[in-house]
């Protein structure tokens, strides 16, 4: 079985109650987008293909490996329900980890219902179309059209080969599917907010419509093999929240994680129990005029910016490994997190995170969508709620970021810096990174943080043109019409820097002129991150990148994941002590 890890750690049921459906599924390109009229979901249908899913067909991994766009495909596979599942007495889900774009579901010859959204995570409820049955036939389309200004699609081609940093595209299923039983009142969702002041955790529990009457909900603590308490509470209709005491409770820092579990139990009277298992971290994290704070200490951030893409999987890590090597490649030269750039990462790679003490920056990949038209801004504001609350829960996620290097248009940027403010008011929000911010009604800057990009190679320029933020005055960085944008109560953060070539070949893409040989490198790494790291000002840096994608050789790492330089040696620079510390 590809992929056999469980896809939803914060959120997780008994291995008994789901059934992974990772693995070959027939398939079919539908080049002009008929087959809902040709009875692509019937059974007699022809497919000519198999994928393995879930891979995406661009990607070697899938069997497919076609590069060309495709409009619309089609995926098939027949299911059992595992023997001990009673539709009579549960509900069985489906469940897509994400489906680029517009998915469309069947069972048997019966529409089951679809989402919008290439990067969310979606369930659908399929007991009553089953009928009773024990096997039956599943069926999904998705539609997929980068050229289209109304979806996002963040770093994927929109030509035919890739360039510059414009990558081979993913079509379809590109997470893992699965089914799910669940009693007929369950859980649908667990948002967990530490409070470390207070000296409590907030536990929202939010059912799948809702509770029946005289329902219970019962909160178990435990810290590895010891139980800290128990709560027990009524269960509100739409949502129950729950403060639990930790007093005297171990944080979670960075490069310190500590996390405790949770049990979640929902008993409804005449119905049998719906057991969930997640896990929290104990941190705060509050903005100054100066840095960002983590649990109530100035934490400079050195992030990597990660773009997530792997050479033989595209979007899709080979396998839960993977995931978690990235991670220490990247603290293996001292940085101490990343901004998941233009893609919203598998829950696993959080997952991981969270284990690790590493600091993430949520984003969505947004280029591709027209910021300015009203007709699709619904959609994407939907899909960044359901991002939102997807990774609401994860300690590691440090701030959220909506957009990349987005000019203003009517007030959109405000509008999602705004609706993310309320999803959560716990965490600092960047309205758009780099070139310009969000200016309020009242002339303050719509962000949290002031931030913005600069791939100048020579440290003693770059010096220059950053001084204007410590002496309060309106930066190079910022254009004419942002002048008021900047306030010097606002932390500022480079969160794009450095970008240099590096690869063995005149071959490939990258910032500047690439140094002469390894020691020139080094140098040049070397005088960029002490800059930073010693500007009383600057809160954080994020330097750019993570490892080579295709055609783009500015990596710390190659695509394959080799080191192009000793990761101890980067490391005594990028974890110097920073002036903020």
């Amino acid at each position: 079985m590809v992929r056999s890890e469980y896809p939803r750690p914060q959120l997780r049921r008994g291995e008994d109650s789901w059934l992974n459906l990772n693995g070959k599924w027939e398939f079919e390109i539908d080049h002009g987008n008929s087959g809902v009229s040709r009875g692509m979901f019937r059974a007699d249908a022809k497919y000519g293909r198999e994928i393995v899913v879930p891979f995406c067909p661009e990607s070697k991994l899938s069997g497919i490996e076609n590069k060309d766009f495709m409009r619309c495909v089609w995926y098939r596979r027949q299911c059992a329900l595992k023997p001990e599942w009673d539709t009579a007495k549960g509900r069985v889900l489906v469940n897509f980890g994400a489906v680029d774009y517009f998915a469309q579901v069947w069972v048997d010859d019966e529409y089951a219902g679809g989402h919008k959204g290439g990067y969310a995570p979606f369930s659908l409820d399929i007991t009553d179309k089953l009928k009773g049955a024990r096997e039956f036939r599943l069926t999904v389309r998705a539609e997929d059209d980068v050229h289209s200004s109304a979806q996002p699609s963040g770093k994927q081609s929109y030509d035919y080969y890739s360039a510059g940093c414009h990558y081979t595209r993913t079509t379809g299923i590109w997470q893992t599917v699965w089914l799910e039983y669940v009693p007929n009142h369950y859980i649908k969702q667990v948002l967990l907010t530490p409070d470390v002041k207070n000296e409590k955790l907030s536990v929202r529990v939010r059912p799948e419509r809702y509770y029946a009457e005289g329902s219970e909900l019962t909160l178990t603590v435990r810290d590895g093999d010891n139980v800290l308490r128990t709560l027990t509470a009524a269960a509100n209709w739409g949502e129950t929240e729950i403060d639990v005491p930790m007093p005297g409770a171990t944080l979670w820092e960075p490069g310190k994680p500590y996390l405790y579990d949770l049990d979640v139990v929902l008993s409804a009277p005449g119905e049998p129990d719906d057991r969930i298992r997640t896990y929290f971290g104990m941190r705060s994290v509050e903005v100054t005029p100066k840095c960002v704070l983590i649990n109530g200490k100035p934490v400079f951030q050195r992030l990597i910016l990660d773009q997530g893409f792997y050479p033989d999987g595209i979007y899709t890590a080979p396998d839960d490994r993977e995931l978690r090597a990235d991670i220490e490649r990247s603290m293996a030269m001292g940085f101490n997190g990343a901004r998941l750039h233009q893609k919203v990462f598998e829950p696993r790679f959080l997952y991981w995170a969270d284990k690790l003490g590493y600091l993430c920056w949520g984003e969505h990949a947004n280029w591709g969508f027209d910021v300015c038209d009203p007709a699709v801004f619904t959609s994407f504001m939907e899909e960044w709620s359901e991002i939102v609350e997807r990774d609401y829960s994860s300690p590691a996620i440090i701030g959220w970021c909506p957009f990349n290097e987005t000019p203003r248009g009517y007030d959109t940027l405000g509008a999602i810096y705004r609706l993310t403010k309320r999803l959560d008011p716990s965490r600092p929000v960047i309205d758009t990174s780099g070139w310009s911010h969000h200016i309020t009604i009242d002339g303050r800057p719509g962000t949290d943080v002031y931030d913005f990009h600069d791939y100048e190679q020579n440290a003693a320029v770059l010096a220059e043109r950053i001084r204007p933020y410590s002496e309060g005055k309106t930066p190079p960085h910022a254009p004419v019409t942002d002048a008021k944008a900047w306030f010097p109560d606002t932390p500022y953060f480079c969160s794009e820097f450095g970008g240099t070539r590096w690869a063995e070949t005149d071959a490939g893409w990258g910032y500047g002129v690439g140094p002469a040989n390894e020691q020139e490198f080094i140098e040049r790494f070397c005088s960029l991150v002490t800059l930073l790291l010693q500007d009383p000002d600057m809160c954080a840096f994020c330097y750019t990148q993570l490892t080579d994608v295709e055609q783009e050789k500015n990596g710390l790492y190659t695509y394959e994941r080799q080191a192009k330089f000793p990761p101890e040696t980067l490391r005594k620079y990028v974890a110097a002590k920073a002036a903020i510390e």
